[in-house]
């Protein structure tokens, strides 16, 4: 499909100049899909609390959402080798407009619970869904060297300023209550049907990737000679998402709930305001990344903003809290443009698509768990406690991934 004036533009301005125009798709997508979960990781807890079900129902559908992507990514790592990545794409696509009609549908535990598995529903301050593997393969095909971190970062960017704007449309219900004399149930819903939506024009999206272009590159295969680094990486990426399970965008919402009682729009404004400062962060990663390596921006960014997860468990007040939280926000997603980039680099063109699924399942796996434990956790009272442990096991991921790979060296050029 040939590109409009307007897209050309556009495209130049988000995508760097070594970068090639096919990653625009993939970008104008991944800003629809994060602004769908901008609001639904805030909106979901409410409406399972409106429906009747407790903390720990909230904990079990999360883990429920963390399971289903989990086994969907090491699906596509172990056999999605045999479609392409456009084809996968598209049908990740449609599974995401039907998830939005079967939230908007269901009000029932169990069936709820199938498409909270099933579905691409992503509670977490980051992407874990089975977009994030292909997309990133897709991506790297279109840079090479500071661009790929650059072209990573804008990717970053987009997703955390677009699930900022959507984390603040999750007012949009409690407006509508007394504007339409819905309930706000009903409200919600009309926001799930959104989502699945978003889920159509996404898959439009993905139907302008060039076909040719895509089908020509050499088919990616397994995990071969970069297993064992891979490997290693992924069991540290592990205790880290093991960690941030602990405290996705939907149970810290939920613990500011309980904890200090916030609204919906409360909420709503908290996240958008920590998603502009994390979306900050990753156009300063790469500047960072250049001057200090991958693997130093990786640690030295992510131990100071674990420190305040921490401190803002014990904070005495509100504004404490959030100051701290906020803080935490500017930092701690520096490190997701440079682990991807750092996980493309080590790997070679062919092996990255199974690195991506690898890596990205290693981490849905280990974070299955944790959204329960924390559900867990906040219905008996102990509501400082995900925090604090949320922040400890990450600095000794953060400790641990510097011991263990100071010494490769990844040339970023």
């Amino acid at each position: 499909m040939k590109a409009g004036p307007g897209r050309r533009i556009l495209a130049r301005l988000l995508i760097p100049a070594e970068a090639a125009e096919t990653a625009f798709p993939l970008l104008a997508a991944r800003a629809l899909r994060a602004f769908g979960d901008g609001y639904v990781a805030v909106l979901l807890p409410a409406y399972l609390l409106a429906l009747g079900f407790d903390q720990l129902d909230v904990g079990f559908l999360t883990t429920a959402t963390l399971a289903g992507s989990a086994l969907a990514i090491l699906g596509i790592g172990m056999v999605g080798y045999r479609w392409t990545v456009r084809r996968l794409l598209l049908s990740a696509a449609l599974l995401m407009a039907v998830t939005g009609l079967g939230l908007a549908s269901i009000s029932s535990f169990w069936p709820l619970f199938v498409v909270a598995f099933v579905g691409t529903l992503n509670p977490g301050s980051g992407d874990v869904s089975m977009f994030l593997p292909l997309e990133h393969a897709h991506l790297a095909q279109a840079a090479r060297g500071n661009a790929r971190t650059a072209l990573f970062a804008r990717y970053s960017l987009i997703g955390s300023l677009s699930t900022a704007i959507g984390a603040l449309a999750a007012a949009i219900p409690s407006w509508l209550v007394p504007w339409s004399g819905l309930s706000l149930i009903d409200c919600l819903r009309i926001m799930f049907l959104l989502y699945g939506l978003l889920g159509g024009v996404v898959w439009l999206l993905y139907r302008t990737l060039p076909t040719v272009e895509v089908e020509a590159a050499p088919l990616p295969q397994p995990l071969g000679p970069s297993l064992s680094i891979v490997f290693k990486l992924a069991m540290l990426f592990s205790i880290d998402a093991f960690a941030g399970g602990l405290l996705g965008n939907s149970l810290l919402t939920l613990w500011l709930f309980e904890r200090f009682g916030l609204s919906l729009g409360q909420a709503g404004t908290f996240f958008f305001c920590a998603g502009l400062l994390s979306a900050g962060s990753q156009l300063a990663a790469p500047v960072i990344a250049r001057k200090i390596g991958l693997l130093n921006t990786m640690v030295f960014t992510h131990i100071p903003a674990s420190m305040c997860l921490i401190f803002a468990a014990i904070a005495p007040d509100l504004e404490a809290a959030l100051a701290l939280l906020f803080v935490r926000s500017a930092l701690s997603q520096m490190d997701v443009p440079t682990r991807t980039a750092y996980v493309m680099a080590v790997v070679t063109p062919a092996e990255r698509v199974a690195a991506a699924s690898f890596t990205a399942v290693s981490r849905s796996l280990a974070s299955i768990a944790s959204p329960t434990l924390t559900g867990a956790l906040l219905a008996s009272g102990l509501l400082s406690a995900p925090l604090i442990a949320c922040g400890a096991l990450k600095m000794v991921y953060d400790l641990a991934l510097l011991i263990s790979f100071r010494h490769l060296n990844v040339p970023l050029e």
